[in-house]
């Protein structure tokens, strides 16, 4: 008898034997030779029964932690919107990525979590460097903390698992082979942990973000009763920004009333100064130019308002500040005075060691109020011009400015402050 042993793979052969055979299954054209999936059980085996987890569910578990810590990271953040979007959108893919991977581990789905965690690493990572320049909040680069450190870890984790996964010549033999509980329980330890400790995340403030500053000036220090409360210099700093809500938090020495009292300051003179942003309705109103633009900083004085008992008021200020480096003149401050002839010492401690008044006693005018010159070393103008009384004042910054908000000028320009303190630099609250 002869036998046809290539009937064996057609429909309908009969064994040798006597016993039907069924076809050989054949794998569609196209299909992966490892699939990507959750677990590596046999095909067919759902990946939500599955008691293993292969390296796309590593991935997936990972992703969903990171996740989880970007999303309790937001809070944080929130005087900060852009950066609140920025850890929402990564805190969404994240997320989303990890459930569809547990459900659907296929090769697409891997690819697409690899770029998503690539993308979360190379962010990080930029952060912790030099900031994101385009991200309010994370424009400044952070020293890497307990939250951010776990975030990246895992995310790390799971772009590893997936590159391991897609290799070309990666071999079945070494697919990680781990109880799905057992590891979904780990990931879970680590995330929880991480997300507790993005509560007491510390992020960029004052000087170069994250440092804490303190006042060089210890602006009428003793004045403040023993059973004050005072602000904690230990507190996080935020710089100040007119576009966001006002925080001079963060300074020592400082009581809540006298940060309530700066930052009441702040918020009413950038409501009404802008309406002298136009010099020429300055002008108009009684204000005129001490002469001093070419110094890249011009003052528009008003004589009535100087000689009111009104202070700090926008709405009559003594003098406006422009800057004129770029050729025309933009408002940038008020410059709030006293009635002239206060002295010095009789300031006002509004703010406590955020502000502190000066005066000029070195500058001399002409009989059109504009500056000509300075004192001799007798403190004498020359002849035809004079000095003026003793004028206790403080600038308003309606900009971001290297020493606060409260910032003297420089040199010449910024005038004499009481004795016995320095000159007022917050880099706490700087930009």
């Amino acid at each position: 008898m002869v036998i046809d042993l290539g009937a064996t793979a057609r429909e309908g052969a009969v064994h040798p034997s006597g016993a039907d055979h069924e076809r050989p299954t054949r794998r569609p054209p196209g299909t992966w030779r490892h699939p990507l999936t959750v677990a590596l059980d046999p095909p067919g085996t759902s990946a939500t029964t599955s008691t293993t987890t292969g390296l796309v569910g590593l991935a997936a578990l990972t992703s969903i932690g990171a996740g989880a810590i970007h999303a309790a990271a937001i809070g944080v953040h929130s005087e900060h919107r852009p950066a609140v979007v920025a850890f929402t959108a990564v805190a969404a893919f994240q997320l989303a990525w990890g459930v569809l991977a547990l459900v659907r581990g296929n090769r697409l789905v891997a690819v697409l979590g690899l770029l998503i965690g690539t993308g979360a690493l190379a962010g990080w990572a930029l952060a912790k460097v030099s900031g994101i320049p385009f991200v309010a909040g994370l424009d400044q680069a952070e020293p890497i903390q307990t939250a951010d450190g776990l975030a990246a870890g895992l995310a790390l984790t799971s772009v590893l698992a997936l590159g391991s996964a897609l290799w070309p010549e990666h071999d079945a033999r070494l697919r990680l082979k781990a109880p799905l509980p057992l590891m979904a329980v780990g990931v879970s330890v680590l995330t929880v942990f991480g997300m507790v400790t993005a509560g007491s995340h510390a992020h960029a403030a004052g000087d170069g973000h994250g440092s804490h500053g303190t006042v060089a000036a210890d602006h009428h220090g003793d004045e403040t009763g023993a059973g004050d409360h005072v602000e904690d210099a230990s507190a996080a700093t935020v710089p100040y920004d007119p576009t966001k809500p006002i925080d001079l938090s963060g300074v020592e020495g400082v009581t809540p009333e006298q940060q309530a009292a700066a930052e009441n300051i702040i918020a009413v003179t950038l409501h009404g100064l802008p309406q002298w942003a136009d010099p020429a309705h300055a002008e108009a109103n009684g204000f005129h130019s001490i002469g001093d633009g070419f110094t890249g900083t011009e003052h528009f004085v008003n004589e009535a308002h100087m000689d009111d008992d009104v202070i700090l008021d926008p709405d009559v200020p003594e003098s406006l500040v422009y800057d004129t480096s770029g050729g025309g003149r933009r408002l940038v401050a008020a410059m709030y005075m006293l009635k002239r002839g206060t002295p010095l010492e009789q300031a006002p401690d509004l703010g406590g060691n955020l502000m502190q008044w000066h005066t000029h006693d070195n500058l001399c005018y002409n009989a059109d109020g504009k500056v000509r010159g300075i004192t001799d070393a007798s403190g004498a103008c020359p002849a035809g011009l004079v000095k003026p009384v003793e004028t206790p004042m403080i600038h308003v910054w309606l900009e971001p400015h290297p020493c606060g908000p409260f910032a003297a000028l420089e040199g010449i320009a910024g005038g004499r402050i009481p004795d016995g303190e320095e000159v007022l630099c917050d880099h706490a609250h700087g930009d």
